[in-house]
């Protein structure tokens, strides 16, 4: 007699019906994501990041070559993407990338605004041009973005616009004077329109602010100063702000505001109680490493055209191994707010 096989559906031991396998559904499951600066760094390890997550994705930089290649990469992250060459100083440009998304996925859950570019040099010896560019870029780029997508939310009831700052927001950076303007600008931006969207409430605007990154952006940026330079220790790894963004993309109520690094709150704080002792550390600092810097050409960099490599990180993570100067940097400045957070403590 031939016995019975057992039945495929129960477990070798004990006759138990096996469970059915547990998956976990992707947390950007279903929402589509417009994404800008999506080339390279931060944009480039987001977009990453979200397709894993099985997000929607509308890719936006100025390389139509470099967005087909990530695009690539995406589905095969298990996301659908989508590529819309855009230049985000063209407000034309930016309403066709929001009218592309909603045409492509439908509505719009979440904005992310990630474009940023900066010009190195004395203020004087940086061209009239790059200092607007700068402001056309960082200031002006996430304005169209927002004027592109928030009426749409509006009318939905829902949505969530994500800019991305930079500590650069709160503290100011000495030459790269109209990246802090544009910066300072982006952050006062960002909170009137918070305020204008008190009657919206499943609206949200977001608003991140790292320390610096280990990101291609110092290599692809204008630099005037005629020395080479490089992003102070520590660095924050462009993967870590991905996650940071992922998180606030899935949640329906996300943080109004996120820092990232350990001196960005002492940082802060410093620069709340003494502006302008912050203002004379930060030139000292930054006279002193250009000083002690190699030379280097004077170049545009990305400011008017497409980055020159792809990259997510910026090869700079060496850094992460801080140097007595980099240590000096961050110290300085942390210990500055710690002071004056004692003293007013004290009062």
């Amino acid at each position: 007699m031939i016995p019975d096989s057992p039945a495929p559906d129960r477990a070798r031991t004990n006759g138990a019906t096996s469970p059915p396998p547990f998956t976990v559904r992707p947390r950007l499951a279903g929402k589509t994501i417009v994404l800008t600066g999506a080339s390279s760094g931060i944009g480039r390890a987001t977009a990453l990041a979200m397709a894993a997550e099985g997000a929607r994705l509308v890719l936006a930089a100025r390389s139509a070559q470099a967005l087909d290649a990530l695009v690539l990469q995406c589905g095969a992250r298990g996301g659908q993407a989508l590529a819309v060459p855009t230049d985000v100083t063209d407000p034309q440009g930016v309403k066709a990338l929001a009218h592309q998304a909603l045409e492509a996925f439908g509505p719009v859950d979440v904005w992310i605004s990630n474009v940023g570019v900066g010009a190195v040099g004395g203020f004087e010896e940086t061209p009239l041009d790059a200092h607007r560019r700068v402001i056309e870029a960082n200031l002006l780029g996430h304005l169209h973005g927002a004027h592109a997508i928030l009426g749409a939310m509006r009318r939905r009831g829902r949505g969530t616009l994500i800019h991305m700052i930079s500590v650069g927001g709160w503290i100011p950076t000495p030459y790269a004077a109209a990246y802090t303007a544009s910066k300072f600008g982006l952050r006062g931006f960002s909170e009137a329109l918070r305020g204008e969207l008190t009657d919206a409430p499943g609206v949200h605007v977001c608003e991140v602010y790292p320390t610096f990154v280990d990101s291609p952006g110092m290599r692809h940026g204008a630099n005037y100063s005629g020395r080479q330079v490089s992003p102070p220790a520590p660095l924050i790894e462009p993967q870590r702000v991905a996650r940071v963004l992922v998180e606030l993309s899935a949640s329906p109520r996300p943080r109004a505001k996120t820092y990232m690094g350990a001196p960005a709150l002492p940082g802060i704080f410093a620069h709340a109680l003494a502006p302008d002792a912050v203002a004379r550390v930060m030139g000292l600092l930054t006279r002193r490493a250009l000083a002690a810097a190699k030379p280097a050409v004077p170049d545009a960099g990305n400011l008017f055209e497409g980055s020159r490599t792809h990259a997510v990180e910026g090869g700079f993570r060496d850094a992460r191994r801080l140097s007595p100067r980099g240590w000096a940097a961050a110290a300085g400045l942390a210990t500055l707010g710690l002071v004056l957070m004692a003293r007013a403590r004290r009062r």
